[in-house]
């Protein structure tokens, strides 16, 4: 394995040596626009020169800008999801102008991968990718991103903890098996390695990739089950300001007997924002605040922000990005519900809308906040490389009756990879990277983790064929220790078929225990939940066989068989514990390394335009099977999705509508010690809009049907919802 990676570093650096030996004349840059048929600009559109390192997207203009280039004949290549992708060939001297019309297709899906290769390049994946768009996030009018993602094929979101294809589960806090990138900087949480959702205003977002399965031959600890990437919109030329103003309210409980309080729940927000930039360098800075009276007893949350970007073109082949952002969010914990006698019950076995009275008054303070930077430089359109460092701070503390707990954790990384085009045909990147977290809790301990690991990975074209090869090796340090080696290689494929494409992967992926995994000591319903320093890092083999076909002219089908094979995965347990001194045996809870166990299943996705230009529908459905059987994890989730403008494509009116199911758990964890009431989800989401000018006006009714259940053990679910959002945007 090293020494395929030293012959990966070989190669990419021999090319860049080439590349310095033989400067190409440098001619100048291509500007041009994005628009459809009807003129209208198309946002986040990529446009780039295939097989070299030439790349960049659409502003909200649909403008671009492409440098540098050399002079000659370009071949250049304009994608968005839901276009057809359009190609036009231009000669360069010193600089010239490329416009681009593209023809809505609905069924167009992803025309750029950007999360399973690190290298973004057009045509098909090997593994499976989702992307959910900006558009798609506007639509929907949601206030955190995690609630757009959770319409994802294959993609269900517990109680904030996101669990892909059954990988993760649900523990509360404690850890992630998907990684989460805010513009390919990994931002999972030092202590905990979970995810702060609302980290960004979703405002900030252009896209959000999804990279399905094992990603950690690229990405390292915590891609076990997939990656999630947040692209952060990029700040454009020209001044330009957006307000947003949302306001909503909660449906009050099914049943008088259930009432907790005798007025409606609200909730209300507003984000503005402000940039200015020129070529050369631009800036941006927004800010945020947002109240709910949440619609459940002692459920009101308070939250701000602050996000700031720029961009500064050292050179035209030279560009430097840094981003930040700020939360504090203030809140009420609900806890679980109250059951009979622990509130005032009415008379009712259990109280869904009530909490326990004994923990009345208990709150959190959770304050977050990031930095990074990117240096990008392109020496050639062969070969370039990046740099880049961040700093994740997180900082909680629970103040609760019977105890208060705090963590302070801090995450620091660093990477520099290069990425170089030996010909059209093959693309080679190899990189190293190194993090360093640290935690001082009174739950946690004082303790720190250090992680370094070197990647490479290859991509052959051969025919019409597509070849990926890569591997990566991680060295992980707890309290400055000894070191524990992990390797994860991954082989895929794609190839082009009569009408569709065939894709295969298989890949190792693994993560590491997270400080709070090893080191927690607290209580959790009822039962104390002692430290595990030996926990092993978890590892598992997926193996993945996917095609991709249109089906009658009017429907695109994207299906995948999924397997893996996981080892030493970290769940919580029940142990007796006997006393030393007094011989009782005490029943307790401590996370440890389940032996085995298997995630098998099919993902499929149906795109469907019944009515061209004018309704599209999408039916997503994963089918879960674990053996053993795992908790958490619906064998069955179904998404169902349309939209239907009157006007047709960019008409001002919209309607559309969400509805997800998901069957019931077979098993929680702590079965037997927790309220097991549990049911399958059936949730319906209808919402509308009004376009007109800078002016958008969007209606959501979530769960309109009001259905009342509960993801996680006695902790209910939100109730329906209506929210009306309006923006303005200049």
């Amino acid at each position: 394995m090293h020494r395929a990676l030293i012959g990966l570093a070989l190669i990419a650096l021999a090319t860049a040596d080439a590349a310095a030996q033989s400067p190409e004349k440098r001619g100048g840059v291509i500007r041009g626009e994005v628009r459809d048929p009807r003129g209208a600009p198309i946002r986040g559109a990529v446009v780039g020169v295939p097989g070299t390192t030439l790349y960049t997207f659409t502003d909200g203009a649909g403008r671009f800008r492409l440098a540098p280039l050399a002079a000659g004949e370009i071949r250049l290549r304009a994608a968005a999801i839901g276009y057809t992708p359009a190609s036009a060939t231009v000669t360069l001297v010193d600089s010239t102008r490329a416009d681009f019309t593209l023809e809505p297709s609905p069924l167009e899906l992803t025309p750029l991968d950007v999360v399973s290769t690190k290298v973004p390049h057009f045509g098909e994946a090997a593994a499976s990718v989702a992307q959910v768009t900006q558009q798609d996030i506007a639509r929907r009018a949601v206030n955190t991103v995690d609630e757009a993602v959770d319409k994802a094929a294959g993609v269900q979101v517990l109680n904030g903890q996101i669990n892909i294809r059954g990988s993760t589960g649900y523990v509360q806090g404690l850890n992630s098996r998907v990684l989460l990138l805010v513009d390919g900087v990994p931002m999972n949480q030092g202590d905990r390695g979970g995810i702060n959702w609302d980290l960004l205003p979703v405002d900030q977002i252009e896209r959000v990739d999804i990279l399905k399965g094992a990603g950690s031959s690229l990405y390292g600890s915590a891609a076990l089950g997939g990656v999630v990437n947040l692209t952060t919109r990029d700040v454009p030329t020209g001044i330009h300001a957006r307000l947003r103003v949302t306001g909503g309210a909660f449906a009050d409980p099914p049943h008088p007997e259930w009432r907790f309080r005798n007025s409606t729940g609200l909730q209300d927000g507003v984000d503005v924002s402000g940039s200015y930039g020129t070529e050369a360098a631009a800036g941006r800075l927004a800010l945020g605040a947002r109240h709910s009276d949440g619609y459940r007893e002692q459920d009101e949350r308070d939250h701000w922000q602050l996000a700031a970007k720029s961009r500064w073109q050292a050179s035209p082949r030279t560009r430097l990005d840094v981003s930040g952002a700020w939360a504090v969010d203030q809140y009420q914990v609900p806890l679980s519900w109250c059951s009979r006698g622990e509130c005032d019950d009415r008379g009712q076995i259990y109280q869904p809308f009530k909490v326990d009275t004994t923990e009345r008054g208990a709150r959190t303070d959770s304050r977050k906040g990031y930095v990074s930077a990117q240096l990008r430089t392109v020496k050639s359109d062969r070969f370039a490389w990046q740099a880049r460092g961040s700093w994740l701070r997180t900082h909680f503390a629970d103040y609760r009756r019977s105890a208060t707990e705090f963590s302070v954790a801090n995450r620091f990384g660093i990477e520099v990879r290069a990425e170089a085009h030996p010909d059209v045909a093959r693309t080679v990147l190899v990189g190293g990277e190194g993090t360093f977290s640290d935690v001082d809790s009174d739950i946690f301990g004082t303790h720190s983790q250090s992680e370094f690991a070197a990647y490479g990975e290859s991509e052959q074209r051969t025919g019409p064929a597509r070849i990926t090869a890569g591997a990566r090796l991680d060295y992980l340090a707890v309290d400055a220790g000894s070191l524990t080696a992990v390797v994860s290689p991954r082989v895929g494929g794609t190839l082009p078929l009569a009408g569709g494409t065939l894709r295969a992967s298989v890949g190792r992926g693994f993560r590491a225990p997270t400080m709070a995994e090893r080191f927690v000591h607290t209580f959790a319903a009822g039962f104390e939940v002692i430290p595990n320093p030996t926990l092993r890092p978890e590892t598992g083999w997926s193996v993945e066989l996917g095609h991709i076909t249109p089906v009658l002219g009017a429907v695109r089908l994207d299906a995948a068989l999924f397997w893996t094979e996981a080892r030493e995965l970290i769940e919580p347990q029940l142990i007796l514990v006997v006393d030393t001194v007094t011989a009782d045996t005490t029943a307790k809870i401590q996370l440890q390394n389940v032996t085995r166990a298997r995630i098998a299943g099919l993902d499929a996705t149906l795109l469907a335009a019944p009515i061209p230009d004018h309704l599209t529908a999408s039916l997503a459905y994963t089918y879960l099977d674990t053996r053993p059987t795992l908790a958490f994890r619906p064998t069955h989730l179904l998404t169902v999705t349309a939209d239907y403008a009157p006007g047709g494509t960019g008409s001002a009116w919209g309607i559309g509508a969400d509805f997800r199911y998901a069957s019931r758990p077979e098993r929680i964890e702590l079965e037997g010690f927790v309220d097991p009431r549990r049911v399958a989800v059936r949730v319906l989401d209808a919402r509308a809009s009004w376009t007109s000018g800078p002016v958008e006006v969007r209606l959501l009714v979530a769960n309109a049907l009001n259905y009342i259940y509960n993801l996680v053990p006695e902790t209910l679910a939100p109730v329906r919802t209506i929210t009306v959002t309006a923006a303005w945007s200049y």
